[in-house]
């Protein structure tokens, strides 16, 4: 069975959208309130072209909004402390944090990392299903037809958003093949239907006045917050 059906249809339209174990139809009825805070970002969003051409520091100005937006809707970053305790011994089963928590949903935004970041968020959304923790993982990511639109804007853009970064032909195999376990996931791919194109300065102008790229952490240089 696919619930996908229970998605609107403006939201489908502005992005590519995956579900695994009925995830729309999870999240959609058992929690009406955080699906409503999640398909208004979803609506809210757009990425501009200064964006694209500029570096995004420690956290991306494009993940960022989202973060903020859902932040005043009351979800939090969290990591939780977990145990096994056998008998008498017990041991710590550290899990990553997940970027975006409100009752019983987790939401990860993985803009622009390096792809192994899905493996890391599906495990994370597994074991948290496992515990109990959460009843379904969402993750927000680009489309992959976005390439095309990052070679038109020039190498060095191209080369910043490359084909081992994040995005949804590196995510939906890893959710097919079973990355997430039993969790319900729904994955959104950002699409170009979201994209403003607010400057028309040349390329290079832009880009050459905007610092060292490579220092980018969406590139994943950070183990927790680059997205």
């Amino acid at each position: 069975m696919v619930t996908l059906h229970l998605i609107p249809s403006d939201i489908t339209d502005a992005y590519e959208v995956h579900e695994w174990r009925n995830a729309a139809g999870v999240v959609s009825t058992a929690h009406p309130n955080e699906w409503a805070d999640v398909l208004a970002v979803l609506r809210d969003f757009e990425f501009r072209k200064s964006e694209v051409l500029t570096g995004g520091g420690r956290k991306s100005v494009i993940a960022g909004r989202i973060d903020s937006f859902l932040e005043a809707r009351g979800w939090e970053e969290r990591k939780f402390e977990t145990r096994i305790r056998v008998d008498a011994a017990e041991r710590d089963t550290p899990t990553h944090k997940v970027d975006c928590f409100k009752g019983r949903v987790g939401l990860e935004i993985e803009w622009n990392n390096k792809d192994p970041f899905f493996d890391r968020d599906l495990n994370n959304f597994r074991l948290l299903f496992d515990l109990r923790v959460i009843d379904v993982g969402i993750i927000i990511t680009r489309a992959s037809n976005l390439q095309s639109l990052f070679k038109s804007l020039g190498k060095k853009v191209a080369d910043k958003y490359g084909a081992s970064t994040t995005h949804m032909d590196k995510l939906f195999p890893r959710i097919e093949g079973g990355g997430g376990g039993g969790c319900p996931i729904l994955a959104f791919g950002i699409t170009r239907t979201k994209y403003i194109e607010d400057v028309s300065t040349p390329v290079l102008d832009l880009l050459s006045g905007s610092g060292d790229e490579g220092n980018d952490s969406d590139n994943g240089a950070d183990d927790d917050d680059g997205k």
